[in-house]
């Protein structure tokens, strides 16, 4: 029995991610710190199909030890897909950003997805069928005024990924390595980002996505071999693309 790994399920993309990949008749391991939310959401991916493993995981992974411990859990489970979707973002000039946030996004966006891409990809480069979905964001590929540290984040997961991407493909591994870049997508993601409590999409932002079309893109991804799934900050389009940062290889032929 294979299963498909979403951190950050509890809410937005995570949370319409798992029900879309229950749709294709996936079984879970859902993760993230809000238990409750991750058992209403096993409550609708039953509705969908009673027959699904959903396997819960309580975890904040902003705490390294937490990531390590969150992977070891999932020994003897067989892994098919693995998304690292948990993150959060931040709205402030740097001078005035408040740093303890800071520090835990920094965890939890680059370190927690670079340790469990890390260990998915030491477990089962090799083997047959297997995809990794790393979230990043349109941040990761334009600086946006007031988001400068968490648009440097997102850089990090786009290159990493890219990079891994191609890394893999060098290796002829079998895995494939994969960047979903969403652009303004209405989920908790500005409450947090604003510290506020309920932020408005509509009527507020000019453009966005609903988690549920973000969480199709991503299967429009996964069903595709391109390495990036982004979606044009101007038409709001999503494009499907081969790696965009350079790559020089280490042995040019």
């Amino acid at each position: 029995m294979k299963y498909t790994v979403i951190t950050g399920a509890s809410s937005g993309i995570g949370y319409e991610a798992a029900l879309a990949f229950a749709a294709r008749g996936k079984n879970l391991v859902i993760a993230a710190r809000r238990t409750q939310k991750l058992e209403e959401l096993k409550s609708e991916v039953q509705k969908i199909n009673s027959e699904l493993d959903v396997i819960i995981r309580e975890a904040d992974l902003s705490l390294n030890e937490n990531v390590y411990a969150f992977y070891e859990s999932l020994e003897n489970i067989e892994i098919e897909t693995f998304i690292n979707n948990a993150g959060f973002g931040n709205f402030d000039p740097v001078g005035e950003q408040k740093l303890p946030k800071i520090e835990t996004m920094l965890r939890l966006n680059n370190e927690a997805l670079t340790i469990l891409s890390s260990l998915f990809v030491r477990d089962y480069a090799n083997v047959e069928g297997t995809q990794l979905i790393n979230v990043s964001s349109g941040g990761g590929y334009t600086i946006v005024a007031d988001a400068v540290t968490y648009c440097a984040t997102k850089f990090f997961v786009s290159a990493f990924t890219e990079g891994l991407a191609q890394e893999l493909q060098e290796q002829g591994a079998k895995m494939q390595a994969k960047v979903l870049a969403p652009a303004a997508t209405e989920t908790e993601f500005a409450n947090r980002a604003r510290d506020e409590d309920n932020f408005e999409y509509e009527g507020t932002v000019p453009q966005f996505h609903t988690a549920k079309e973000m969480a199709d893109f991503m299967l429009d991804l996964y069903d595709s071999n391109k390495v990036v799934g982004i979606v044009d900050g101007n038409t709001y389009e999503f494009q499907l693309k081969n790696p965009i940062y350079p790559y020089v290889t280490r042995n040019p032929k």
